[in-house]
This record gives structure tokens, C-alpha cells and sequence, in this order.
């Protein structure tokens, strides 16, 4: 581009930035952002105040590709437009851009208008150099309107540079409101000064400053200033003690707190107890995270009886601290005498507590509750029982299994047996159940069965596969294949030819056990793949998939043709994981005529497979006549085009 040229597009776009077609100026100004033409600027803070939105963005994005002191001195004069949203624009422009120039807005905190320098002293808190710091400082300390040096010492936070200390502490000699805004300061600088100066400011603040102060502490979190927060505690209202508490917790949280002097946790622990009567929720999960640290019987006793008081529901998160602090505290007098209650709700906050203890000692006291509780209770009684529980309570046990009928009391107990591998006649116990009226119940049982691992089990579970009952075939079936498939393998071969496809599904599911070492079992296996049930084959294929060597892949492919296609869609996810090359052909021929789902799934596969006809093949799927196929075509290549890199 020659210069005249140049010159003639410069005339061009500042002569359509004075025009009154809206489409023109909008042009225009977005080309002279992009040139960086400094010229343009004066008219582009013209078009900030038009009144087409479209216009004002293009000027607003003009002026911020800009930018410079030209810019920011063009700017500065809107900030005393009577209109809102021209002020609110240049301000935020200049947020982005004062850096640029701030020797343009320094003459602007002297200015007669207030408000002004408001938005002078906000604007400064975005311009990361240390000149705006000296600026603000200056304006905190000596500009006459309190807001101006309230929003000073809000910038100088926002700018958090440590040489701005000095300034903040003399201006806690301000207003309470500039106040507020020198803490929130301090605390953001996080230098070793600030923190310093918070702690020296505390004894000669207002109560609500003092409050601010011990909150900005225990965020800082500097271990330095424990001792003095414990020297604060003293000839303090009891709202501010809570506060230090609080503050005193977040900076050496529970653990940590049983590492300070016995003197001292004593008495932060009687101020923790005190701290639970406060109605700020913040405050009482401190005060339950410090009493989970450092906490005796009788925080348990006061623990306790705050967690009655709560709706588990609407105060989720402090209902669950006052639980862990009781269990952190651990079993004593006060947690056995609320298990004993008539209170359900203290037995149900003291069993809730006992569960996160793993200690035996509650667990006769929950055995000895089940009996009287409600419903709900029970379960979760026999539920704690059933994880904390040994041989001994196996009489409590089979008073569970004779006399509930409660469908997840029995699944609890059948838990507890699956689980107690040397205790006498579980085994009986445990395939007694099997028989149960409730499914649920029989599946826990079977479960129950499979983790004793007992050989005399599996030689009644042999028996039960000749049972009459297809259900009582299956199970056995079910748990020969879980305890040893080699060991048991006539049983599973008979079953392969079972009359019920169940039975039949559950034999080839048996083999899966073996993993890749099903491989040499194919012979037996291998006639499945024709029989009558979609669900056996469906599993067999599976099963195929899972071995994955050369020897099932024409099985797989075989598999393709299948009727149904679910099965089809089982060999297509097998061949797509194995990654089979020869399997190419097949699938793409099936795209011809397959289904959406199917098509899909091939679609997938051969981005899985790769290779250069696979590549070809989604290729040609790419203009296909539907959107979707087109998008899978297009990730399936993007993930050959992946494993290539």
C-alpha cells in the first residue's frame, strides 16, 4: 500500500466517523481500531454518546486497540458527562488503558468534583504501577471527601503493593467507613508489614473495625499472629472473643491446635465451648473444628446437643461438622448415654458419630437400640453393626435374620456373614437364605455365598445346579463360575446347553472370569454363537471381545452378520477396542444398509481401527446425506489423523 493510498483511507474512515449513517461510522470505527489511527481518537469519544449501541461498541473497540495518552486524555473529559452510560464507558475503558497515561489523570484528583476524583482514585486501582500507588496514597491521606479516600484505600487493596502500608495504617485515624476499606486492604497486601500493622491497629479500633481486623487475620493465616490474638482474648465482648476464636482456628486448624501449650488449650477449649451458643454459622463450624482437635467429654455433651437442635436438610454442612466433631472426640459416657435415649434423634446423631469412630466399644449399646427404634434407626443400626461387627455378635444376627422381615435389615446381616469367613455355621446360615421370597434378599445371599469362598459351598452349589428350578440354576451356575471356573468346569459346560437361556447367558458370563485365558475353552464356547437367545450371543461376543486374540476375530466378523443388532453392534465395539484390520471390509460394507445406530458404531470403530481404507472409508462418509453421521465421519478421521501425530 502506497502512502497516498494510505492517506486516502485515513481520509476516508474519518470522514465516515462525521457521517450520520450509523453502518458507515460502525465501519469505520472498527477499521480505525485496527490501524491504530491515533487521528480518529477525538471522533471516536464522539461516538461513545451516540445512541445506537452498535455505533457505541465499534468506538469503544476502536479506542481500546488505540489506546495511549492521546487516548487516555480524550477520554478523561466524558468522565463528566451527565450521562451514566457515557461515563460508565470511559471509565471502563480507562481501567483498561490509564496505565498509558497516568500523568493525565494526576491533575484530575485535585479537581473541584468529587465525583471525579472517585473515579479517578477507581481508575488508578486498575493501573498496575507503583506511581498510582503514590497517588492513592496521597489521596487517602489528604483529599477532604471521605469517599474519595474511602475508594483510595479500596484501589490501593486492589493494587496490594506493600509500600502502600505505611499510608493505610495512618488512615485508621479516619472515618470507620475509610476504615473498613484500610483492612480490607491491609488484608490483601498479605506482606509481613500488613499483617504487623493489623495486629498493632486492633487494640485502638471500634469493636465493628476490631471484628473486620480479626476476620482479615484469620484469612492472612500468619502463624506470628497467635500469640497476640490469645492475648486479645481478654476484656473483649463476647462477640469479638468468638471472632478471635474463629480467626485463632482458620490459622492453625483442628490438628494443629493440639500442639499448642496445655494451658493454652485449655483455655481456648473453654472459649470454643462458649463460641457454640453464637448464631453465626461461620463461628460454629470453627468452633467444630477446633473442639474436633482439642475437644473432651463435655464438648461432646455441648456438640450434641447443638446438632439436636439442627434440621440435618436445611443445615447440611454444620449438622455433618457437629457429627465428625463427636467422633473426632471419640466414645464416651456422653455418646453411650445418647445411644441409650428416647430420643431418637440423639440416638440417631450418636450412631451417625459411632460409625465414623471404627471402635468396637458402642457396638453392644446400637445392638441393644435396634430393638426398640424406629424403622429407619433399625437399618441404620444393623448397618453400623454389620461393618464394626466380629464372631461374637453373631447371635444378635440370627435374631435379625428369624424375627425382621425388613428387606435392607436382612441384606445388612447377610453383609456381616459374607464377611465373617471363621465364624461357626455361616455357611448354613448364609444358603439358607438363598430360598428368601425377596429377590433383593437372594442376591445378597449369593453375594454372601461367593465371599466365604467356602469349598463345602461350592459343593452344595454343584448340587443346587440340578435343581428343577431355573432361578436356583442360575444362582449356582452364577457363583461356581465366581469360585472357580477350571475347578467347576463340568458343571459350566453342562449348563452351556442349559434349556434356559439365563442359565445358558450366565455359563458363558462364568468364562469372563478367566479373562484372556478363556481363549482355550473357545471349543466348548464357540456354539453359542448361533443359539436360539439374542442375550446368549450378545454375551458371547462379549466374551469374544474380552479375549481379543487372533483366534475369536472370525468369530467376531462372523458376529456382523448376526439378526439382531445389538449383537451386531457388541462385535462392531469388540472389533473397534482390538483394533482389527482385516475387519475393515466387512464394516464397510455394512454401512451400505445399516441402520443409523449401527452405522454409528461402525463409524466409530473404524476411527479406532485406522489404517488407510478406514480412512478412505470415512472420508466418503464425510458428505453424507445426514448432518450427524457427517459429524461422527468427521471425529472418527480427526482420531486416526490424532494417533498418526
Amino acid at each position: 500500500m502506497t502512502v497516498e493510498t494510505l492517506q486516502q483511507d485515513v481520509a476516508q474512515i474519518l470522514a465516515a466517523l462525521q457521517s450520520d449513517d450509523n453502518d458507515a461510522v460502525r465501519s469505520a470505527a472498527f477499521s480505525a481500531g485496527d490501524m491504530i489511527l491515533e487521528e480518529a481518537v477525538p471522533l471516536l469519544c464522539e461516538q461513545i454518546k451516540s445512541k445506537n449501541t452498535g455505533v457505541q461498541e465499534a468506538a469503544e473497540y476502536g479506542l481500546r486497540k488505540i489506546r495511549g495518552a492521546r487516548t487516555v486524555d480524550a477520554l478523561l473529559p466524558l468522565l463528566r458527562s451527565d450521562e451514566a452510560p457515557v461515563r460508565n464507558v470511559a471509565m471502563d475503558i480507562l481501567r483498561e488503558i490509564g496505565l498509558d497515561s497516568i500523568e493525565s489523570m494526576q491533575p484530575y484528583l485535585h479537581d473541584n468534583d468529587p465525583d471525579l476524583r472517585i473515579f479517578i482514585a477507581d481508575i488508578l486501582g486498575h493501573c498496575s504501577n507503583h506511581q498510582a500507588a503514590l497517588l492513592l496514597c496521597d489521596a487517602l491521606l489528604k483529599d477532604p471527601e471521605v469517599n474519595v479516600r474511602y475508594q483510595a484505600a479500596v484501589s490501593l487493596g486492589t493494587l496490594a503493593y506493600p509500600e502502600a502500608v505505611g499510608a493505610l495504617c495512618q488512615a485508621m485515624h479516619d472515618e470507620e467507613w475509610v476504615q473498613f476499606a484500610v483492612v480490607e486492604a491491609l488484608a490483601k497486601i498479605k506482606a509481613p508489614s500488613a499483617t504487623t500493622a493489623l495486629v498493632q491497629l486492633l487494640p485502638q479500633s471500634s469493636p465493628l473495625v476490631s471484628s473486620a481486623i480479626i476476620d482479615a487475620l484469620g484469612d492472612m493465616g500468619d502463624i506470628k499472629t497467635i500469640p497476640l490474638l490469645f492475648n486479645a482474648l481478654e476484656n473483649v465482648s463476647v462477640a469479638l472473643r468468638h471472632k478471635i476464636v474463629k480467626a485463632i482456628v482458620q490459622i492453625l486448624s483442628g490438628r494443629s491446635l493440639s500442639l499448642l501449650a496445655a494451658k493454652s488449650q485449655e483455655r481456648l477449649r473453654t472459649y470454643l465451648l462458649d463460641a457454640l451458643s453464637d448464631s453465626d454459622e461461620d463461628i460454629l463450624l470453627a468452633a467444630l473444628q477446633g473442639l474436633s482437635g482439642i475437644g473432651k467429654e463435655d464438648a461432646s455433651s455441648a456438640i450434641l446437643e447443638l446438632a439436636a437442635r439442627l434440621d440435618p436438610e436445611r443445615k447440611a454442612e454444620l449438622y455433618e461438622a457437629a457429627i465428625r466433631a463427636i467422633a473426632s472426640i471419640g466414645y464416651n459416657d456422653t455418646v453411650r448415654d445418647a445411644l441409650r435415649s428416647e430420643d431418637e434423634n440423639r440416638v440417631m446423631i450418636a450412631m451417625e458419630a459411632c460409625q465414623l469412630m471404627d471402635d468396637r466399644r458402642p457396638v453392644e449399646e446400637i445392638k441393644t437400640a435396634f430393638w426398640r427404634v424406629n424403622p429407619d434407626l433399625q437399618r441404620a443400626a444393623v448397618a453400623e453393626v454389620a461393618q464394626l461387627g466380629n464372631c461374637d455378635d453373631m447371635p444378635f444376627f440370627l435374631s435379625v435374620i428369624d424375627e425382621c422381615e425388613d428387606t435392607e435389615v436382612l441384606k445388612s446381616a447377610l453383609f456381616f456373614f459374607g464377611n465373617q469367613h471363621t465364624c461357626p455355621d455361616v455357611e448354613d446360615v448364609v444358603f439358607s437364605q438363598l430360598d428368601h421370597r425377596s429377590a433383593d434378599v437372594q442376591e445378597m445371599a449369593l453375594e454372601a455365598c461367593i465371599n466365604l469362598h467356602s469349598p463345602t459351598l461350592n459343593v452344595r452349589f454343584k448340587e443346587r445346579f440340578h435343581s428343577d428350578d431355573a432361578m436356583q440354576r442360575m444362582m449356582s451356575v452364577y457363583a461356581l463360575g465366581r469360585y472357580s471356573v477350571v475347578e467347576n468346569l463340568a458343571e459350566l459346560t453342562e449348563a452351556l446347553k442349559d434349556e434356559d437361556p439365563g442359565v445358558r447367558q450366565t455359563a458363558v458370563e462364568a468364562f469372563l472370569n478367566l479373562g484372556g485365558n478363556a481363549e482355550r475353552y473357545l471349543p466348548r464356547l464357540l456354539p453359542r454363537l448361533s443359539d436360539e437367545n439374542k442375550d446368549v450371543r450378545t454375551a458371547l461376543v462379549n466374551l469374544l471381545g474380552q479375549i481379543g486374540t487372533s483366534a475369536v476375530i472370525p468369530h467376531l466378523i462372523t458376529a456382523l452378520r448376526d439378526e439382531n443388532d445389538w449383537v451386531r453392534i457388541r462385535a462392531i465395539e469388540a472389533l473397534g477396542v482390538n483394533k482389527n484390520a482385516e475387519a475393515v471390509p466387512t464394516l464397510s460394507q455394512m454401512l451400505e444398509d445399516a441402520s443409523p445406530m449401527v452405522a454409528f458404531k461402525i463409524i466409530e470403530a473404524l476411527g479406532k481401527i485406522g489404517g488407510n481404507v478406514a480412512f478412505s472409508v470415512l472420508l466418503g462418509m464425510m458428505d453424507h446425506e445426514d448432518p450427524e453421521i457427517q459429524h461422527a465421519a468427521a471425529e472418527a478421521v480427526a482420531a486416526i489423523q490424532a494417533e498418526q501425530e
